[in-house]
């Protein structure tokens, strides 16, 4: 191992969940839950319906509070820092909802502009001209930034939707199931964009899915969330061995099986390709 693989690999990670504790009234999502993610990895969180994926995701960047425990992100604990203080931390994570979440009524272009004029104090003309950067870095052709939302396609609008999450040059991106609704193809371009953009980039990914096919061309590592704390994280080839009902249903059912041969293929054609 050279020194700065060695070096990289003594960073601490930049989150670091302990103990979390989530409750609804009376119904319990999370109990003792730990979760790491490393710097610049990309890790896959997956789990049966109800299982608080995407709680544990609000939980880390601050849509929700939770109930115990600790979240521990970029070296501070999030809930002994002042409001300013946290504000501060949360500039530096990229969000990408579900579906999307951009402003109907902007184009965009100002949808972009409108996070960097609010949080980075951007003249407006500097704000949509970095705006039109962001757009060309997630693969959106020049036309497209004085396009609406309504007009475009989803893999489109995911896209956009991520050039918006990436305007104040994040060091951690929480993507909520970002391939559901589009097609194969889409969702596919999509994963490649992930990784390709981290390469680059530098920064680290918490992904939230259900998509079979993401977990194997884009993570690094899968934790598994099951009985209201983290069941495994590991490689996929090693979470699939778990001996656990819904983990065997989910990597070794038919759509897991395919999943697991299409990535076979395309990574003995990349290495002929070498």
């Amino acid at each position: 191992m050279d020194a700065d693989t060695s070096a990289e690999s003594k960073k601490p990670p930049v989150i670091k969940v302990r103990g979390l504790v989530n409750r609804f009234g009376t119904h319990v999502v999370h109990e003792n839950l730990d979760l790491t993610l490393e710097r610049g990895e990309i890790l896959g969180v997956v789990g049966g319906s109800g299982t608080g994926k995407s709680v544990l995701l609000r939980s880390i960047v601050g849509l929700k509070r939770p109930n115990g425990g600790t979240v521990e992100v970029l070296g501070t604990t999030l809930n002994e820092l002042s409001e300013q203080e946290r504000s501060h931390i949360e500039r530096r994570f990229g969000v990408l909802f579900q579906r999307g979440a951009l402003y109907s009524s902007l184009n965009l272009q100002e949808n972009i502009a409108l996070t960097l004029i609010e949080h980075a104090k951007l003249p407006r003309e500097d704000a949509e001209h970095l705006a039109r950067v962001k757009l060309s870095l997630v693969g959106l052709p020049p036309e497209a930034a004085l396009q609406f939302p309504e007009s475009l396609s989803g893999g489109m609008v995911k896209r956009a939707a991520l050039a918006r999450a990436l305007a104040l040059d994040p060091d951690i991106l929480f993507l909520d199931e970002p391939t559901a609704g589009l097609d194969p193809i889409g969702a596919a371009a999509f994963d490649q964009l992930l990784v390709t953009l981290r390469d680059a980039l530098g920064f680290s990914v918490f992904l939230v899915t259900h998509d079979l096919d993401t977990l194997y061309a884009a993570c690094d590592r899968v934790a598994v969330l099951s009985q209201k704390r983290v069941l495994v994280v590991d490689t996929i080839d090693k979470v699939a061995e778990t001996d656990d009902e819904w983990i065997q249903d989910y990597f070794h059912g038919p759509r897991g099986r395919a999943a697991q041969s299409a990535h076979s293929i395309s990574t003995t054609n990349a290495n002929v390709q070498e």
